[in-house]
């Protein structure tokens, strides 16, 4: 099996496992949660990813509505900083739900919005970085609707500003060969296997 096709199955395993977990609840229960909204969003942005993208909307509805309400939670707080944070990974979960839905459109523009909103926002330096940036995620369901020239440009401003991700390198390595632009997907490759 190739490193890819390793790092590949590693990031669905991840995914699956996200979007099969039966409890939409975070632990410990009786900890304050409302007051760090972000900290639960990232638990329903994985958890909604997962379920998008194994094709379980219903679960990954269920995400999406508890992200909105952590955002609006933050917003009415005055957290803005972390409202738009949880608005982004909202955002994101949203488009790959309209890709299995079969609205790619709808899902594209969701997507641009999430990648565009993280992009124009500067990082607190107490938050942790995203876990997948959106500006990827845009690059990869461009890849997924056969679009390898436009998700190899998105990838390469994501790794840009993210640089040296082994998924946005892996994608740009993917899109590049779909595109035809095999020295390229050569140098991604290279670069995916020196890390």
């Amino acid at each position: 099996m190739t490193t890819f096709r390793r790092v590949f199955t590693f990031a669905i395993l991840l995914w699956i496992g996200s979007a099969i977990a039966d409890d939409n609840h975070v632990h410990p229960t009786d900890f304050p949660w409302q007051q760090f909204g972000w900290c639960e969003a990232l638990t329903h942005f994985t958890k909604g990813m997962g379920a998008a993208r194994i094709g379980n909307i219903i679960e990954a509805e269920k995400s999406l509505k508890r992200l909105e309400t952590l955002r609006d939670y933050d917003h009415a707080a005055h957290q803005d900083y972390t409202a738009g944070q949880i608005e982004i990974q909202r955002l994101a979960v949203a488009a790959w739900i309209a890709a299995a839905k079969n609205r790619s459109e709808e899902a594209l523009q969701l997507m641009r919005a999430s990648a565009d909103l993280e992009d124009s926002t500067e990082k607190d330096n107490v938050t942790p970085g995203s876990i997948i940036p959106a500006r990827e995620l845009l690059g990869e369901l461009l890849l997924t609707m056969n679009q390898p020239e436009a998700a190899l440009k998105e990838l390469e401003t994501s790794l840009q500003r993210t640089p040296n991700r082994r998924n946005g390198i892996s994608l740009a390595a993917q899109a590049a060969r779909k595109a035809g632009d095999l020295s390229k997907a050569d140098q991604y490759e290279q670069q995916f296997q020196a890390l």
